[in-house]
Order: C-alpha cells, then structure tokens, then sequence
C-alpha cells in the first residue's frame, strides 16, 4: 500500500489530522474530517427545519442527532464519491492525493469504512419518528446516484442540492406537521436546493481547468464567464422561497426581516467574488458555514412566535 497522501491544502483542520498515524490520517482524509465545511452544509437545512417548527429548544437534542448524522452520513458519502470517482480522482491535480485515487487506502478497506459510518446513520435514524425514518431513507436513491451526474450533465449542482438539502424534509417530517402541512417545509427544501447549487458553482470555480482536461461536467463550466449572475439568480430564489416558507407561518413583514442579516451576506459572496481565484471561491464557498447560523436564527425567530 502507498504512502498516506498528505493533508490536501484546503483542510480546515490541518493540526488535528496531523496528529493522526498516517493509517489512521488516510481513512479521516478519505471521508473528509478535516474539512467540516461539508456536514455544517448538511447539517443546516434540517437545523432549519426543526427551528422553523418550533422545536429547537424543546427538541434540542435532536440537533444534536442530526448534527451526528450529518457527519457520518457525509462521511459515507465522500467514501462512496471516491471509489465511484478514483479514476477520475487520479487526472484531476486537487483531487489526485485522496486517499484512494493515490493508494493509500485501499478498495476493499474504503467499502468496509463506508459501512461502518452508515451504521452510525443507522443510530441516528433509530431515534427519528417512523414517518422521519421513512423520509430519511428516501433519500438513498439520489444519493448513488449523484456521483454519476458529473459524467451526464451540466448541472450535477443541481442533483446535489436534492441531495445536501434533504435534511430539512427529514426535520419537517419528524416536527413540522401541523394543520398547515407540508407547505413551509417543501418551500424551504426547494429554497436550499437553490442555496446548494449557488454555493457548489462557487467551489466548482477551483477545478473548471482541471474539468474541462478530463472532460467532467459542472455548473461553473456551463455558466462560463456569467457565473456572477448564475449565482445571484440561484440565491435569489432560494431567498423567495424562504421568504413565502416564513409568510406561510408568519404573514408578517417582521418574519421576512428576519432574512436580511442571510441576504446581505449572500450578497457580500457575490460581491466579493473573483471567479478566477480558487482561493478566493473556496473562502466564500466555506462562509456558507456562517450563512447557515444566519439563516437559522431566522427560523428560530420565527418558529419561536408562530
């Protein structure tokens, strides 16, 4: 077996994984431990779901759950997106140190990490309600499936924000149905699948030379040089559709206020952002971490007085 590859440049955590024996570096690497970007992103939309029914302090622990899920589950899924992609992994400059496409796990080892973090999922899904459960699971589908929609489509951003933006039916199944229904609940899933696709065009903007080489397909690439105002119009509906998913609990200017403090920092990303720096995208790709928290104490604002 080959060396561990070392901490790809992007980490977030390069002293904790540092720490780790090199075995031990290339399986946390392999589902991405040091770049806790990913299940923050996962993580919010439910987060959202469960504050804006109402539940975030009653429920508090179920934060937590989700929280646990959404690190083992993206955990999972990084493992799965690699073995899918390895070869690809192995042309591509950033993605070519991963521990798989560089040998330093090998297959039959990333199947049987792969498993282990779904079972900590299956911990997490044993303490939702049947009907959350049943949600939750629905969404396996669209997850093997996502790593193929590089090799299919332009929009494989599209498919991810299905995918990243789950959580937030699993939270408004498990708390959210009360006499209103489903409405808020679908109408924030669709306004973070809008969130997701805007923020993944902007981490897709480090790799367009790299895609356009090996022939993978992205939002950045088809969007091309007006990948400033793709993005404005991705955020600018998910902001819509949260603001009709906070009218239908709240009709009240005040509970659209609540989504200022989000709105202004979408528009300082978009601001700021210079397409062609990959470090530049990949900092406002991260401050979506921050988004997420604004966003949440708007639904918790809200939730709070309905």
């Amino acid at each position: 077996m080959a060396a561990a590859p070392e901490i790809v440049p992007d980490t977030e955590h390069r002293g904790l994984v540092g720490l780790l024996p090199p075995t031990l570096r290339a399986y946390a690497l392999l589902a991405r431990f040091d770049r806790p970007i990913g299940w923050w992103l996962l993580f919010w939309p439910g987060a959202w779901s469960i504050a804006l029914a109402g539940k975030a302090v009653e429920w508090w622990d179920m934060l937590l759950w989700f929280l646990l899920g959404s690190i083992a589950m993206r955990g999972a899924g990084c493992v799965y997106n690699d073995i899918v992609d390895r070869d690809l992994d192995r042309q591509v400059a950033r993605t070519a140190s991963r521990p798989l496409a560089s040998g330093a796990v090998s297959l039959k080892a990333a199947w049987a990490w792969l498993v282990s973090l779904c079972l900590i999922g299956l911990v997490v899904l044993l303490q939702l309600s049947l009907i959350g459960a049943i949600v939750a699971l629905a969404s396996l589908a669209l997850v093997a499936a996502y790593p193929f929609m590089k090799r299919i489509t332009w929009w494989p951003q599209a498919w991810l924000g299905l995918v990243f933006s789950w959580a937030a039916l699993v939270g408004w199944a498990q708390f959210g149905l009360k006499p209103w229904g489903w409405h808020p609940g679908l109408l924030l899933y669709a306004g973070c699948i809008f969130w997701v696709i805007g923020y993944d065009t902007i981490y897709a903007l480090q790799d367009v030379e790299d895609d356009a080489l090996v022939g993978v397909r992205s939002s950045a690439r088809r969007l091309g040089g007006h990948v400033r105002a793709g993005v404005a119009g991705f955020y600018a509906l998910a902001l819509a559709l949260w603001g009709a998913a906070l009218w239908q609990l709240r009709p009240d200017p005040v509970a659209l206020a609540t989504l200022l403090p989000m709105a202004l920092h979408l528009f300082w990303q978009l601001a700021t952002l210079v397409p062609a720096d990959g470090a530049n995208a990949l900092h406002r790709f991260r401050s979506n971490r921050n988004a997420g928290l604004l966003m949440f104490a708007a639904c918790f604002v809200v939730g709070q007085t309905v």
